[in-house]
């Protein structure tokens, strides 16, 4: 996607299933769905597959977005050691960055926090969010509730933030479901870019990989199917708030 307007990209932290690449266009599909306005340019770098801006690149960029992905924010991986120096890089420069599940995970830890295993185990479905006082003021201008539905797929938390980070939101199953760091950082432990027929997808990816047992999954599956809508307008407009300086 490209125009005249600013430029953005996402760090793809994820390898696209084939499903996920043919119905959506892949996960760089599903941001652009949710994120880009017209005039911008829209690039990805698969970082999980060792692709990275080069230094020089970086700075032409306004805002970046990190996804999901299927590996631990607390692992030493090549690519995800590399990706926390360039994650300092993007904070020394005061660049908008948005991170998703992993992505708020990685930029925690990348800023000096402490990420692992959620305490209370796998959160798989729609998730009720509790803004805190300091978020709803820093929204006031989008008009959302100060409760919202998410949809989650996670089994790692942020334990401890970086000093100067300020919790934004939590649930009854984690503490940080939101955060921000200065201005230019933000980090979402739910998935705003997901629907109902990704999630659903992501749970049998889930089980052919061994990382959830069958029982599990079905109880998730009829659970979600059973949940409410998440508020996805409502995080839309929260995120392309953030990402692009309206707030």
């Amino acid at each position: 996607m490209a125009g005249n307007g600013k430029r953005f990209a996402v760090l793809l932290c994820a390898e696209d299933s084939e499903y996920v690449k043919k119905k959506y266009g892949g996960y760089f599909g599903i941001f652009v769905r949710m994120l880009a306005e017209e005039g911008e340019t829209w690039d990805v770098y698969r970082v999980a597959a060792n692709e990275f801006p080069e230094d020089e690149e970086i700075g032409i960029y306004d805002g970046f977005v990190i996804t999901g992905s299927c590996n631990d924010a607390h692992g030493n991986d090549v690519w995800i050691c590399k990706l926390m120096n360039l994650l300092k890089k993007l904070d020394s420069m005061k660049k908008k960055v948005l991170g998703i599940c992993f992505g708020h995970q990685i930029l925690s830890r990348a800023l000096g926090g402490k990420t692992g295993r959620a305490r209370s185990g796998w959160d798989i479905g729609v998730t009720t969010v509790q803004l805190s006082t300091s978020s709803s003021k820093c929204f006031s201008s989008l008009k959302i509730p100060t409760v919202l539905s998410i949809i989650e797929c996670h089994r790692d938390e942020i334990r401890e933030l970086p000093p100067k980070a300020e919790v934004l939101a939590w649930s009854d199953k984690i503490g940080i479901e939101m955060f921000r760091y200065g201005d230019h950082i933000m980090g979402i432990q739910g998935h705003p870019e997901y629907n109902q027929d990704i999630l659903l997808h992501l749970i049998d990816r889930l089980l052919q990989r061994n990382l959830i047992l069958d029982s599990h999954a079905k109880e998730v599956r009829a659970k979600f199917l059973e949940s409410h809508e998440p508020d996805k307008e409502a995080w839309r407009k929260l995120c392309l708030s953030f990402l692009k300086a309206r707030l």
